[in-house]
């Protein structure tokens, strides 16, 4: 038989074996949108809050013990995995995040309740509002729980961007000797190495965690306390404290109140600025995939310079065919997190007054954030990154047959010479070593050394290899001229 529960509303049947009740029902009914559940890590960081404020409430007198301890044990099972299927909002919703704050309360306190031997939805035994959310609104309590479930997803998502990072200087020492040809506006440059590529991806993730954790700074800084419109009303100073000295116990992260609780209930640009550092990291990764795809394309007619693990078949037509689907997901992946910060930010912009109401949608699409970067970079780093190899001889061929070389020889042939020359290679077909041998501008050694292709990817004139005292000097009759004399280092 169901249970009648009533609210300021009216009264309705509440299911007797369901922890939640009338005001989780009909958030039920009002907002059937996405269909999609609370995130754990908000429901855990809201008990979290819960448990904090029961512990802090019994210390200051406001609520008494039995109460208080059934309220803290019930937290305690939630937070050890049970009545997780009790969780039932949509996370999408209007009321600033009240239906999944009254979602908990009501989970907790007829958990309670059948712990003090009561019946479900008996709340004389313990209340919901009176109770479980004494000293709180969900205009303190629902800020505080995004911040804490950030923090959690936040500190996953660094530890996997750890990894990235030690995997990509890995391939960039495993690949330091591939030269390969450069490229700006995709076409041909001059040489670099693959391993510098490699090393370059890897310095720009390293910065990616650097403004991650800076952003996160500020998630530290709670409204805890706040109540309905940050003056603290029905919050006593000495609860404030001791709930947030329980929370940092209970959470294990140094929350700490916001200076001025007013500002910390109306503004949310701290989570637009934690969504913004997600999404410069997502503009690095698309990146990064969309040269591993250049990179790999072909195998026949494209750049064909590395080789990506095969994942599975590329197409149900074309026999053979294998597709580079994993940076392909982490290039879809990186646009929905663009598309959630854009989101956010709108969501940010549309606070009014004392209370920014939009934050259930703030909340979905930065703890979506948080989890879809870190699956996929995972994805990458272990489905794809660890098993590429390169094609050395191909990329080894490609410099040889590069017009981009020439570009070392301008400020021993001048710049006018080394076009010419750069023409000539492209009608021709020939080599940049064949034709200066043809030309006779410059002398065997003197080619080798300039055109070293180790040399070519460093700083410096590409020297190395010309004799200690050897002098290059106008050459009447060739065409050249070198304004680099003296001893060569």
């Amino acid at each position: 038989m169901p249970r009648v529960e009533h609210d300021p509303i009216g009264e309705r049947e509440v299911p007797e074996q369901v922890y939640y009740g009338i005001q989780t029902l009909r958030a039920l009914e009002n907002f059937p949108i996405t269909g999609y559940r609370p995130h754990p890590e908000l429901v855990r960081a809201l008990v979290m809050v819960k448990k904090a404020a029961a512990m802090a409430n019994v210390e200051v007198g406001l609520l008494d013990e039995k109460r208080a301890r059934a309220i803290i044990r019930a937290a305690d099972e939630v937070l050890a995995g049970a009545l997780a299927d009790q969780f039932v909002v949509d996370v999408i919703q209007g009321g600033a995040g009240t239906s999944l704050n009254m979602n908990v309360n009501e989970v907790l306190a007829n958990r309670a309740i059948e712990l003090l031997g009561g019946r479900k939805g008996d709340y004389r035994v313990v209340s919901p509002n009176n109770h479980v959310n004494m000293s709180q609104s969900t205009n303190d309590v629902f800020p505080t729980a995004i911040r804490l479930a950030c923090l959690k997803l936040a500190h996953r998502l660094l530890e996997e961007l750890r990894f990235l990072e030690e995997q990509l200087l890995k391939k960039a020492g495993e690949f330091d000797d591939v030269i390969k040809v450069g490229r700006t506006h995709l076409q041909d440059a001059v040489p670099i190495r693959l391993g510098q590529e490699f090393g370059a991806y890897a310095r720009a993730v390293k910065r990616d965690m650097v403004r991650v954790r800076s952003a996160m700074e500020a998630l530290y800084d709670v409204n805890l306390g706040a109540t309905a419109v940050g003056t603290g009303l029905n919050a006593k100073k000495e609860y404030i404290q001791l709930a947030l000295n329980h929370l940092r116990e209970i959470s294990g992260f140094p929350v700490k109140g916001v200076e001025h609780l007013v500002d910390g209930t109306q503004n949310t640009d701290v989570l637009a600025a934690f969504s913004g550092s997600l999404r410069v990291l997502a503009l690095t990764l698309s990146k990064m995939a969309n040269d591993i795809r250049l990179m790999s394309s072909g195998p026949r007619a494209g750049l064909n310079e590395i080789n990506l693990p095969p994942m599975q078949p590329g197409s149900s037509i074309m026999p053979g065919k294998v597709n580079p689907v994993i940076p392909e997901v982490l290039n879809q992946v990186a646009f929905q997190v663009l598309g959630n910060d854009q989101t956010i930010a709108l969501a940010v912009e549309a606070g009014q007054l004392e209370l920014n109401v939009m934050e259930p949608v703030i909340a979905f699409n930065l703890l979506q954030s948080l989890d879809i970067l870190r699956n996929a970079i995972h994805v990458f780093r272990t489905r794809c990154l660890a098993g590429i190899t390169a094609n050395r001889e191909y990329c080894r061929k490609a410099v040889e047959r590069s017009v981009g070389v020439i570009t070392a020889l301008s400020p021993v042939i001048g710049y006018e010479e080394a076009s010419k020359l750069a023409h000539e290679v492209l009608d021709t077909g020939k080599t940049v070593k064949e034709l200066l041998g043809e030309k006779g501008l410059l002398t065997p050694v003197e080619v080798e050394a300039l055109l070293d292709p180790r040399a070519l990817t460093e700083p410096g004139i590409p020297s190395s290899r010309l004799h200690e005292d050897f002098t290059l000097f106008h050459r009447p009759g060739k065409g050249g001229f070198n304004g680099l004399t003296g001893r060569m280092p």
